[in-house]
C-alpha cells in the first residue's frame, strides 16, 4: 500500500486516549495543564484530541531497558 493510501492517523478524544494509555481522563487533563509530560495534543476551542501515533511515541519513550 502506498503512503497516499494509508489510513490517516486516528484522533482520539481525551476519554479514549486515557483508556488507550490506561489512565483517567482527569490525569491527562492535569498533565496538560501542568505540562508535566510532553504529550502533544490538538486543541480547538474546548475540544482536545490526541493522535494515536503521539500516544504510541509517549509510551515507547517510557519503556524500561
Amino acid at each position: 500500500m502506498s503512503p497516499k493510501h494509508l489510513p490517516p492517523d486516528p484522533l482520539l478524544d481525551r476519554k479514549s486516549a486515557a483508556r488507550y494509555l490506561g489512565f483517567s481522563p482527569g490525569t491527562l487533563a492535569v498533565w496538560q495543564c501542568k505540562k508535566r509530560y510532553n504529550l502533544k495534543c490538538i486543541k480547538v476551542g474546548r475540544s482536545v484530541r490526541y493522535r494515536r501515533s503521539d500516544l504510541d511515541k509517549f509510551l515507547e519513550e517510557r519503556l524500561l531497558a
